[in-house]
């Protein structure tokens, strides 16, 4: 965008200096936590105030709840007059009790302040909708989907190192059967499910490893301790930590596991299926419309350790067979609806039109 406008980024500071060094543009650290912390967003608030003061831009855009919260706030509070905010997820979706009304308040409250609401998927457009957070004229879904779709020309299994080399320096056997899982380490990625439902279908083949590629919250979001225990002490599961590249993982693996309770538009499942991956995917928004039930993966219940066993059974007993034509469906699929360069094209439209 940085061709069309001038831009300035605001992000919390961690690989910030990286990433406005990359793309050639202006930007500000401001400390924006995931957690609720009043005194600490009250002062994110006033930064992010003195920051638009000092700019004057004619548009800003957000993305997650904290930054769309604090930053259409001050945007409204400076009279911007295009405030658009991206909605790529929704924790109200799964919280309980006071916290929910609190969560369901910042949601609206950030949707009034707005000018202009991009869901990242249809299924969420439709479920704000429903939760009357937003009026329907103030939405709309950029392109197919997606935040900022996927370069599929870097998402591809051309120049990465073969996948019997990979295997090797992990020391994972060239027949064995991989399911992989990306993302963070914690009971909301249903790792608690997948993990016990891996360790029951081993019970049946010992050809089959679990590779874990993230990192753990335990502060935000711990495990259950079985399962810790589970991931720390059995040799089919394989815990990488944080990658920066994930694609060589992707690779290595067979089937992606991605039993997520709630996701806006998973770029993973994205990622996946470039690099040629069949998906096991939760019936969640976003998920349920990269993946369509028996095409280029399956689609089971949300927290259900059963039903995932059964549909991880399901891929290792047909992986020579009906696997394999989901493989070759998944990457053209993606190419076809999310390009990266599909969605961004979409987006200047947007910008222009304002």
């Amino acid at each position: 965008m940085n061709h069309y406008f001038e831009v300035v980024a605001i992000s919390s500071k961690e690989g910030l200096s990286k990433t406005l060094e990359e793309q050639g543009i202006k930007g500000y650290a401001v400390e924006m936590t995931r957690k609720i912390t009043p005194f600490k967003d009250l002062i994110s608030l006033f930064q992010l105030i003195r920051i638009l003061l000092k700019e004057k831009p004619d548009i800003v855009h957000t993305h997650t709840p904290k930054a769309g919260l604090l930053g259409m706030l001050a945007a409204w509070i400076v009279r911007v007059p295009n405030r658009l905010h991206t909605v790529a997820g929704m924790p109200l979706l799964v919280a309980r009790g006071n916290k929910k009304r609190l969560l369901n308040f910042v949601e609206k409250l950030t949707y009034v302040c707005a000018t202009k609401v991009y869901p990242n998927s249809f299924v969420m457009m439709d479920i704000i909708i429903s939760l009357k957070l937003a009026p329907a004229n103030k939405l709309k879904v950029i392109a197919q989907g997606s935040s900022n779709g996927i370069d599929t020309s870097f998402f591809t299994v051309q120049n990465i190192i073969s996948k019997e080399e990979l295997r090797n320096r992990w020391g994972i056997g060239t027949t064995d059967f991989v399911f992989v899982f990306v993302g963070r380490i914690v009971k909301d990625k249903g790792i608690n499910e997948l993990v016990r439902s891996f360790v029951e279908l081993k019970k049946s083949y010992n050809d089959i490893r679990l590779l874990l590629v993230g990192g753990f919250e335990r502060e935000l979001d711990p495990l259950a301790e079985d399962v810790e225990d589970k991931i720390s002490k059995d040799s089919f599961i394989i815990s990488v930590g944080c990658q920066s590249d994930v694609r060589p993982f992707l690779v290595m693996a067979d089937v992606l596991a991605f039993p997520s309770y709630r996701e806006g538009f998973p770029n993973v499942v994205m990622q996946a299926g470039a690099m040629g991956l069949p998906s096991i995917v939760t019936d969640i928004n976003g998920c349920n419309e990269i993946i369509q039930d028996g095409v280029n993966g399956k689609i089971i219940p949300p927290k259900n350790e059963k039903a995932l066993y059964e549909a991880m059974k399901w891929m290792y007993e047909h992986h020579k067979t009906k696997v394999k034509e989901m493989a070759q469906r998944a990457r053209p699929i993606i190419v076809e609806r999310y390009e990266q360069k599909k969605v961004w094209e979409e987006l200047l439209k947007e910008y222009k039109r304002l």
